[in-house]
């Protein structure tokens, strides 16, 4: 055991994870006596504040653990951490507790599967023999890196005030057995870590993996402001595990007046924790820069993820604040175990599309979503995106969404007007898989899709207006085919509509939850005219393109 200056907490404790927090799912368990001050305040996120002058039935108020006075043995709290670990040292913070602090501590552990140990359990083990404690103030304890626990007792002698108990160590990551599970490598649960940051002004950056989208922009990633042209902050996460990836998610929840405008994700395959010492040529792009939006779940499909990374780099531009970033799902870890998959990025089937929840900035490269959102701060654009009241108060109107477009040559005579697409739902493979055998695209006009409900409801009765569909999308090749390296799937639920760019490379509406009815704006000739549609039929491909679900 060392005692630690708060100086050397980064180089000590700040690649490490506090296992104990409230915000992992740390709880208390039990506790000997909370008479003055009640103990969850120990694994609070926040630094205990001053509650000097305040009082309750009790006395003094504080915001930490107090118990009674004159006790002739100890007092004991049982916290159940938030997720099994090897312990490496604790914070023990005895702020504004001064002359009723703690005056001498120690800890014990032990890992126990399917109960709740008590106090008297025998399989209770010592990491942090009687240490003495200070007033109003913060002691960092290193100690030998422990065996896996998910349980921890703090022992107080005699008696007094404790106000944060933080746990540090590493997570014990737990991975799918089966190899065609996608799974976050980045998430808090799976060993990830957050190793590096350009900036952590307002947020810090291990915030970026904990589970949950939190509570409020406190528990974010959050920069300062840049003044210089061309700012860019960073972070550097190091993965639970070597994986091939799939896509990720970048979460701006709560983060709308400063939410980045665009990020973009880089990886690479290091051995060290933190890989200062790879060349930026030594990363490589598995997200162009692409736009963000505020208050959203963002999910892109990731590029160049032919081999396995250990470490992504999130940048955002130029600065600003992310929630949750990035959920880095993977189709596989490496077989850095023996009993691993031996999964290689190859595979007899097409090229696999994860099927992701449909937002503007994802599907901006294909076209536009049309939708309402609840908190008008949330739009897309909301700088350009005019709102007004409608309907004398009972409406919100979101302007100009989408503009139709045509571009036939005037002897078409072609027609803007609203058609009805009566859909009937797709069936997935036994695998819950589905393969894209069709694209087709509109070379002079764009076209929207507006879910209308379920077209099997009879005319007197309510319309059904749940229900999802798939949206599948390619960007024009060089050879004037889909180029299936660009070909994307999202899911859109009955409240978005979506526009396809003209000339857009899409598959037919495609529906997932049983019948429904989707009307089609559009410019047309009619009459099945060539100009209208181009249809390529993908079914002479060696491997089909196959839509993976994720739910």
């Amino acid at each position: 055991m060392a005692q630690i200056p708060l100086e050397q907490f980064p180089e000590t404790f700040g690649t490490t994870i506090e296992l104990s927090s409230v915000a992992l799912g740390g709880s208390i368990v039990a506790v000997s006596d909370e008479f003055f001050a009640e103990a969850f305040h120990l694994l609070l996120v926040e630094p205990a504040p001053s509650l000097k002058g305040q009082f309750g039935p009790k006395g003094a108020l504080y915001s930490g653990w107090e118990t009674r006075r004159h006790n002739p043995t100890y007092d004991w709290c049982i916290i159940k951490l938030g997720t099994s670990g090897t312990v490496h040292g604790f914070d023990i913070d005895t702020s504004h507790f001064n002359g009723n602090e703690a005056p001498q501590v120690s800890v014990q552990a032990v890992q126990a599967v399917d109960r709740v140990p008590n106090e008297a359990d025998s399989e209770w083990f010592e990491i942090l023999s009687k240490v003495n404690l200070g007033p109003n103030s913060r002691h960092l304890f290193a100690i030998p890196p422990t065996t896996g626990v998910n349980y921890v007792k703090l022992n107080m002698f005699p008696d007094g005030g404790i106000a944060r108990f933080r746990v540090y160590g590493l997570v014990t990551p737990v991975f799918p057995q089966e190899p065609d599970i996608v799974f976050d490598l980045a998430h808090v649960f799976s060993g990830g870590r957050v190793v590096l940051t350009s900036d952590q002004h307002f947020g810090v950056g291990s915030n970026l993996i904990l589970p949950g989208r939190g509570k409020d922009m406190g528990d974010g990633w959050e920069t300062k402001r840049s003044r210089q042209p061309g700012h860019k902050d960073w972070a550097i996460l190091k993965l639970g595990d070597a994986g091939f990836l799939s896509h990720a998610e970048i979460d701006t929840a709560h983060f709308m007046g400063n939410f980045p405008n665009s990020c973009d994700l880089h990886a690479t395959n290091a051995e060290s924790l933190v890989p200062a010492d790879v060349p930026e040529e030594g990363w490589t792009l598995i997200l162009p820069r692409t736009k963000l939006g505020p208050h959203r779940q963002h999910q892109f499909q990731l590029e160049n993820v032919d081999k396995p990374y250990t470490h992504v780099r999130v940048t955002i531009y130029p600065d600003g604040g992310i929630k949750r970033e990035p959920h880095i799902v993977s189709t596989d870890t490496l077989i850095s175990e023996p009993q691993k998959s031996t999964k290689t990025a190859a595979s007899d089937d097409g090229p696999i599309l994860p099927a992701l929840a449909l937002t503007a900035e994802g599907f901006a490269p294909f076209g536009q979503v049309i939708q309402g959102y609840a908190d008008v701060n949330a739009v897309p654009k909301p700088r350009k995106t005019r709102i007004t009241g409608a309907n004398q108060g009972t409406a919100v109107k979101f302007h100009k969404l989408a503009l139709l477009e045509s571009s036939y040559p005037p002897a078409a005579n072609a027609t803007s007007g609203i058609s009805v697409y009566r859909c009937q739902s797709i069936t997935l493979d036994s695998r819950g898989k589905w393969a894209v055998k069709v694209l087709e695209r509109h070379p002079f006009t764009n076209q929207a899709f507006i879910p209308m409900g379920d077209g099997a409801k009879t005319n007197d009765s309510l319309v059904d207006a749940g229900g999802r569909y798939l949206v599948v999308v390619a960007k024009n090749g060089e050879d004037d085919k889909p180029d299936l390296k660009t070909l994307r799937a999202f899911v859109a639920s009955a409240s978005q509509g979506i526009v396809y760019n003209t000339g857009i490379w899409h598959h037919p509406m495609a529906v997932l939850d049983g019948p429904m009815d989707l009307a089609c704006v559009e410019t047309q000739i009619g009459d099945d005219n060539s100009l209208d549609c181009e249809i390529v039929n993908l079914e002479g491909e060696k491997n089909l393109p196959l839509v993976r679900f994720l739910d």
